[in-house]
């Protein structure tokens, strides 16, 4: 079975997708979207990856603050979570994503990776580390 996940941002989507037998996380692209203009902007690529994979499930980043309190952000993530799974038809699940683009950007510094480089993949790193760890949590 495999999952898709997703880091949702205001002018990007991180996306990952797990192996067939839901061990590791690998990105696969980062959807570029205008969300003041387009609040679904995204979703027709979503529904592309869906197919391609044979994606039988959602993970969806949840930017809850450190106290553990819905934001704004949070919010609109959950609004977006509630439009992939209307227009899908898949199961979406939300995923407490704190500190997973601090996290990334750590990772892609300590690989040495050029601001410009990390600028196009962090988004990316972070729909890996939070789909890995959902996946991490199942075992």
């Amino acid at each position: 079975m495999r999952i898709l996940g997703l880091d949702v941002g205001t002018k990007t989507i991180g996306v990952a997708v797990s192996d067939e037998l839901g061990w590791t996380a690998q990105g696969i692209e980062t959807i570029p979207r205008d969300e003041e203009k387009d609040f679904l902007s995204g979703l027709t690529r979503i529904e592309e990856l869906v197919d391609m994979y044979s994606v039988e499930k959602i993970v969806i980043g949840l930017p809850k603050n450190m106290n553990g309190t819905i934001g704004p952000r949070a919010e609109a993530s959950k609004d977006f979570a509630e439009k992939v799974e209307d227009k899908t038809g898949i199961p979406v699940v939300l995923w407490d994503e704190r500190l997973t683009t601090m996290a990334a950007e750590r990772v892609l510094l300590e690989a040495d990776v050029s601001r410009k480089k990390r600028r196009k993949v962090i988004d990316k790193m972070a729909a890996v580390m939070i789909l890995q760890g959902y996946l991490d949590s199942k075992i």
